[in-house]
């Protein structure tokens, strides 16, 4: 184990970069506060795109005060995090959502403890802590989901023996979406669609305006800060009530994302006054994705898009999460609602013990930087009710 450094000096005090060797085939980088005091709870910390480890800077010392030793992983395919190959020809395998639930529990194993107090789990973080939660509540014994609802897990059909056999149908629902979305006007394709191809790694990583550019564009359209971002539930899955989300998310079929965010880049004035993502902070972003480039990072939507590489995930069919849970979304994030129907079918169908969904305001999707004080608030108001309910059962 190494220490490193990172962050150009933005980290906040009391925050360090250190490396852990040998996990689940990584050599994995991790931001970590609260390592002084041996025998504190873990509470570990999971981002999502185009995020990092860094991403949970302003949260981990809030965290570490209230007691936690508080550890923020690279992701796989992500930041300083090695052993996954980024190239558009790798195999996929690796970046499935049940082998990033094995790196969270190889983790949680290489830093000597047997389970986390807290497991939080932001945008494609989100299902990996799901499935953390489905597969070893052992280990994993609550978990709160940020920003992307959790729907279910894939089921196989039910009841089938009386009937007549039903020929298999395809799994061309992509396809069909892909295709209803090209044909409104204008025409459209989903942001996954995108993310997806061989040429999304190269528009992102060398935009026209330049990567920081292109950060900071990405960052504001999907914050707060964004005045156009007004999200609403949408009633269903149809290319017209999904062509009401933002380009950033149902883009115009011919554009790239760089060519997307281009028009919305903020003011000089709005640059200075976002206080959550300072020059120095973007700084930080732009160099980790400059130097790995964003194909790592894409793999896990090209498993996302991909239903034979979810085969897998129906080992889980009708199951449920079953430990405490809760949900926390941003307001002004239009990523609550971009799956319709996720959030009540998380709610009702997904979990069991979900304690609530709480929306806060003044943020968008980057919940942990925009508003990282209201955010650790409810977390810690929720592990306390955990405790409470763990000290009434015992």
């Amino acid at each position: 184990m190494t220490t490193s450094t990172f962050g150009e000096g933005t980290l906040p005090k009391g925050v360090r970069s250190r490396m852990i060797h040998g996990v689940n085939g990584l050599d994995v980088h991790i931001l970590e506060a609260g390592f002084e005091t041996p025998g504190r709870p873990l509470a570990l910390l999971l981002h999502g795109f185009p995020d990092l480890a860094y991403g949970w800077r302003h949260l981990i010392p809030i965290l570490a005060d209230a007691g936690y030793h508080v550890v923020a992983p690279d992701q796989r395919g992500f930041g300083r995090t090695t052993g996954w190959d980024g190239s558009y020809d790798a195999q996929l395998g690796p970046f499935s959502f049940l082998n990033l639930t094995r790196d969270a529990l190889g983790l949680v194993s290489a830093l000597g403890y047997r389970r986390t107090a807290m497991l939080v789990g932001h945008d494609l973080g989100s299902p990996v802590a799901s499935y953390c939660a489905l597969a070893r509540p052992d280990v994993f014994p609550s978990v709160v989901l940020m920003s992307a609802p959790f729907p279910g897990t894939p089921a196989f059909p039910f009841n089938t023996a009386q009937g007549e056999a039903s020929p298999a149908q395809p799994n061309n629902g992509n396809q069909k979406l892909a295709a209803a979305l090209a044909a409104l006007d204008p025409p459209r394709k989903h942001y996954q669609q995108y993310l997806s191809t061989r040429e999304a790694n190269s528009d992102l990583s060398h935009p026209a305006q330049g990567l920081h550019a292109l950060l900071r564009a990405f960052f504001y359209l999907k914050s707060a800060d964004w005045p156009g971002n007004k999200p609403h539930p949408l009633q269903a899955p149809t290319p017209m009530e999904l062509a009401q989300l933002p380009t950033y998310y149902v883009m115009e079929l011919g554009k790239t994302m760089s060519q997307t965010v281009a028009p919305f880049h903020p003011s000089a004035a709005e640059v200075l006054a976002c206080q959550w993502l300072t020059e120095p902070e973007l700084d930080v972003y732009a160099a980790e994705y400059g130097r790995t480039g964003f194909q790592g990072a894409l793999q896990a939507y090209r498993v996302f898009t991909d239903p034979d590489l979810n085969a897998e995930l129906r080992l889980f069919s009708g199951k449920t999460i079953d430990v405490p849970s809760l949900f926390i979304g941003g307001k002004s994030d239009w990523a609550n609602y971009v799956s319709p129907g996720a959030l009540e079918l998380m709610k009702t169908k997904a979990t069991t013990r979900m304690s609530g969904i709480e929306l806060i305001d003044g943020a968008g999707h980057w919940i942990q930087q925009e508003q990282p004080a209201r955010l650790a608030a409810l977390l810690l108001a929720f592990m306390k009710d955990v405790s409470r309910a763990d000290h009434k059962g015992a």
